[in-house]
């Protein structure tokens, strides 16, 4: 089955980290996936997005202009994309930053708040594991597993203390988001 995503914040919000990650985690468990980054000329603090898109077969463009599901990590992304999202789609959203939630009743809405939750574990940077780890309950499109074993591999060597943190986000979103229906 198609999942066409699209992650989307502020830079340093870990955006692209943690489509690298899904993107990365699909193809280590047999499907096929791309991803494109997508950012305006600042380092950090300006709106960065990256689409992915995972399947069974092949997939054609990572060009998208609609989605099956959008992760919203700040209002500006949520406003953008919104709209974007295909009837019967999936809007996951960062609900202690953003104040002004999603209106459409067509979409399946799951608020997350993942910057207050990352915060408890000590590293608000955890956000978008989190949100990573909401996406995985909500579309089952890969595995927290394989994710735990894709940041061995992509996250650099003297980063890997961090991993159980990364897992502990993960698991966390998990569990958060199996508590909304």
């Amino acid at each position: 089955m198609l999942q066409e995503i699209m992650f989307s914040g502020f830079g340093g919000q870990g955006v692209l980290t943690i489509a690298k990650n899904l993107a990365y985690t699909a193809m280590l468990e047999g499907k096929q996936t791309c991803w494109m980054p997508t950012y305006g000329p600042e380092m950090r603090g300006g709106t960065c997005g990256c689409t992915v898109s995972v399947s069974d077969q092949p997939v054609s463009s990572p060009i998208l202009e609609r989605y099956s599901t959008v992760v919203a990590l700040n209002q500006p992304s949520l406003d953008k994309y919104e709209p974007k999202v295909n009837p019967g789609g999936l809007l996951i959203w960062e609900s202690t930053n953003i104040h002004h939630g999603p209106k459409r009743t067509d979409i399946k809405c799951v608020a997350i708040p993942a910057y207050d939750e990352a915060n408890k574990l000590g590293n608000p940077l955890m956000m978008g594991m989190i949100l990573l780890g909401a996406f995985i309950q909500k579309t089952d499109a890969i595995s927290i597993e394989g994710v735990i074993n894709g940041l061995k591999k992509t996250l650099p060597a003297r980063r890997h203390d961090l991993i159980p943190l990364n897992e502990q986000a993960l698991r966390r979103g998990f569990e958060l988001a199996e508590q909304i229906k």
